[in-house]
């Protein structure tokens, strides 16, 4: 076998394996594609789309910032349910916006905005999850993160079902071995799990999702003991035992309209919010890492980028698995 061959074998291998490919566009760039997405993929229909979308996004968080972490949330909460499709966005009685899980979603409003953007640019071309997915790195670049490469290419679904979000979103009260399965169904790592769940360095969230860590948490322990105590108080103050859900409180108390490694030196802290967050340092699998991400914000932006690709790419919908909508609400009539 000669050495040309030997190659494009070995080349073959990787791709392969991996689901993702390096390729050029022509233009001396090296572009990247993942379970048959890609950075050009808009190259000749919409070269504009990514511009467009970007200033549209930036238009609005400019005049608000608050709505940043929703459209980050969105991101998960799409791709694992039915995969990263935009079935999240989907309006219905029965949808995946109604599910508990979902309660606190927000957001939709800025993808919309997005969307009708790049819908006056090129008619019928950007579909909704290409969209959401570059919303979301565009939303974490105005909160402070970096920058990542999107790739693009994945349909709008046609399903938006409540109870596969109840089945299959992750909990914030589950343990680390029901979060590493729960990553590892969608492809994906316990290392990138953790680095995932270092979104939780923005945002808040209602008192139901942590209230059991205060009161009554188990018969030996009156309040969760992996809690620290001065935290433990501050968090009854916000949500006392009759409590109104209305109430939200920011993931991380010290930064948290800013995208820093700072959710993991919480967690050090023992400040994790939720009882999901603080596991992650006290697991023997998970604790190193969150040990090293703490201690290197380069490094935590960087693999951020890189799982959030990872994630964009869970079960997506190419070539006639779904549709281009005309408004993310709404399948096309």
């Amino acid at each position: 076998m000669g050495l040309l061959q030997l190659r494009c074998l070995l080349l073959f291998a990787i791709v392969a394996f991996t689901g993702s490919a390096v390729h050029g566009d022509g233009l001396g760039r090296t572009l990247t594609s993942y379970n048959g997405l890609s950075e050009s993929y808009y190259q000749y229909t919409c070269p504009q789309a990514e511009a467009v979308i970007q200033k549209a996004v930036f238009d609005e968080l400019d005049k608000d910032v608050e709505p940043a972490p929703g459209v980050l949330r969105l991101q998960l909460h799409d791709c694992f349910v039915e995969g990263c499709d935009g079935s999240v966005l989907l309006d219905g009685p029965y949808s995946e916006r109604t599910a508990d899980a979902n309660s606190a979603l927000d957001g939709f409003e800025i993808i919309d905005i997005a969307k009708a953007a790049v819908e006056a640019a090129c008619p019928g071309v950007v579909s909704c999850a290409d969209v959401l997915a570059y919303a979301v790195r565009d939303s974490v670049l105005k909160m402070g993160g970096e920058y990542w490469e999107v790739e693009a290419g994945r349909k709008d679904g046609y399903i938006s079902d409540a109870a596969q979000a109840e089945l299959y979103l992750p909990s914030p009260h589950f343990n680390v071995t029901q979060l590493i399965d729960n990553f590892a169904k969608k492809g994906l790592s316990a290392e990138q799990m953790v680095i995932l769940s270092g979104a939780h360095t923005v945002g808040s969230a209602h008192c139901d999702k942590f209230v059991n860590r205060l009161y009554n948490f188990n018969e030996q322990y009156y309040t969760d003991p992996t809690i620290d105590s001065v935290y433990a108080e501050y968090l009854k103050q916000q949500c006392p035992e009759t409590y109104d859900n209305s109430t939200e409180v920011d993931n991380d108390a010290v930064t948290p309209d800013l995208f820093d490694s700072n959710y993991y030196v919480t967690l050090q802290e023992n400040k994790g919010l939720f009882s999901s967050d603080q596991a992650l340092l006290l697991d023997h699998r998970t604790h190193n890492a969150v040990k090293s991400l703490a201690k290197d914000h380069g490094k935590f932006t960087k693999k951020f980028g890189e799982a959030m690709r990872a994630l964009a790419a869970v079960e997506v919908k190419t070539g006639d698995e779904g549709e281009i909508r005309k408004y993310c609400h709404e399948v096309n009539h």
